[in-house]
């Protein structure tokens, strides 16, 4: 939340509306893999979900970043447990 914060603060125009587009699609999967994932119990689509979740989360660090460095900076711990989180995804699919 601090970051989207940041990068809605210090930008204005298309780069901030691209910014905040990413970083509300990158929520949107983030709540998607949960209930594909405890929900449906659906572990080989939430591979998928959570595998494009992380690169959604590489890119808006990025375009955070170009905005503010702390901002791009502040999601790197979210993208490091989403990489484990993977991680853990894909070795229950390959076990079931």
């Amino acid at each position: 939340a601090i970051a989207g914060w940041r990068a809605w603060r210090r930008s204005t125009g298309p780069r901030r509306r691209l910014a905040l587009t990413a970083y509300a699609v990158q929520l949107a999967l983030n709540l998607s893999w949960s209930f594909v994932f405890f929900g449906a119990r659906l572990i080989g689509p939430a591979l998928a979900v959570i595998a494009t979740l992380l690169a959604a989360i590489l890119a808006n660090a990025f375009l955070f970043w170009r905005i503010d460095r702390a901002a791009g900076a502040l999601l790197l711990p979210y993208a490091a447990w989403v990489s484990f989180a993977t991680l853990l995804n894909a070795a229950l699919w390959r076990l079931n």
